[in-house]
């Protein structure tokens, strides 16, 4: 049996994590699932799209103090280099990893 990556292992990787913190019963988020699937098939391995419900997640929700629904963060070796709250446009998704990917590492 393969075992599961805990969230630090994931985060403290070199390719960026995109992390969307949301809830099931949240409309918002319901509209931001598709887009991200979109967007993590049009980006492959350039980043890692991870959901994390905050109902069933509270103790990480409140070490980044998650207090509205979605929230994204991208993750890049274990620090957090980029958050938004609310619907974002893949669009804008798209040029935040791009800029991340051309930066020195």
């Amino acid at each position: 049996m393969e075992k599961k990556e805990t969230f630090n292992e994931i985060i403290n990787g070199t390719t960026p994590v995109l992390v969307d913190f949301f809830a099931e019963w949240c409309g918002p988020c319901k509209m931001m699932s598709p887009i991200l699937k979109d967007f993590a098939t049009q980006m492959g391995d350039r980043v890692r799209v991870l959901k994390i419900d905050v109902d069933k997640n509270e103790k990480l929700s409140n070490t980044y103090k998650i207090k509205s629904m979605p929230t994204f963060m991208i993750f890049q070796k274990g620090k957090v280099v980029w958050r938004h709250t609310g619907t974002i446009q893949k669009k804008q998704l798209e040029q935040v990893v791009n800029q991340l990917n051309t930066q020195p590492r």
